[in-house]
């Protein structure tokens, strides 16, 4: 299956917003961990659409990308420098070669029986071509090992990064790497 992968802007926003309107976890977080951590649970959801809104459509930068079956959107990858989540980036302990041009994959949310179809797979190429033409020397995430830990993931295997050219740099724990592709 091929999907179209758009970055997030005003006239596709609708298209995020019925997309996480349709699941409980992301609709209340709206991409907030990576910016403010845990704190996200202690605001209404409401406040965490606004404040992601806000933040997602003002600046010149998108705050991610939507991948799109016909008009539908069936999946969400937010990439941005990795300054936009400051709570991950203080996180990780290893990572003091983190160049200034660094981005971050921070979650993904793949619609409802449109999992294990290759969508975070397309995501991920796609968010590197998208932090590559904004002047990216690299590009990072935090996913899961499935292969250590049974929890569900909201950032991804390692598996798939792998297989998209990612490599471990550094370990929060065994489960979960700090994961980098070099882009220069």
């Amino acid at each position: 299956m091929s999907f179209r992968v758009e970055p997030l802007s005003r006239l596709n926003w609708p298209a995020l917003v019925d997309l996480f309107s349709a699941s409980g976890p992301v609709g209340r977080c709206w991409c907030m961990y990576g910016r403010i951590g845990p704190a996200y649970r202690n605001r209404p959801p409401d406040e965490n659409r606004r404040e992601f809104q806000q933040t997602a459509l003002s600046g010149d930068i998108p705050q991610g990308l939507l991948a799109f079956d016909g008009p539908m959107a069936v999946g969400w990858c937010q990439v941005t420098p990795v300054e936009a989540v400051p709570y991950l980036m203080r996180r990780w302990l290893g990572a003091e070669d983190r160049g200034q041009e660094t981005w971050f994959i921070s979650c993904f949310y793949v619609r409802k029986g449109y999992r294990r179809r290759g969508i975070t797979r397309t995501l991920i190429e796609a968010s590197v071509a998208h932090a590559r033409r904004r002047g990216a020397k690299a590009i990072e995430a935090m996913p899961l090992d499935g292969g250590k830990s049974p929890s569900a993931t909201g950032s991804g295997y390692v598996s798939t990064f792998e297989r998209a050219g990612f490599q471990a740099v550094a370990h929060r724990d065994t489960a979960r790497p700090l994961m980098r592709f070099s882009l220069s």
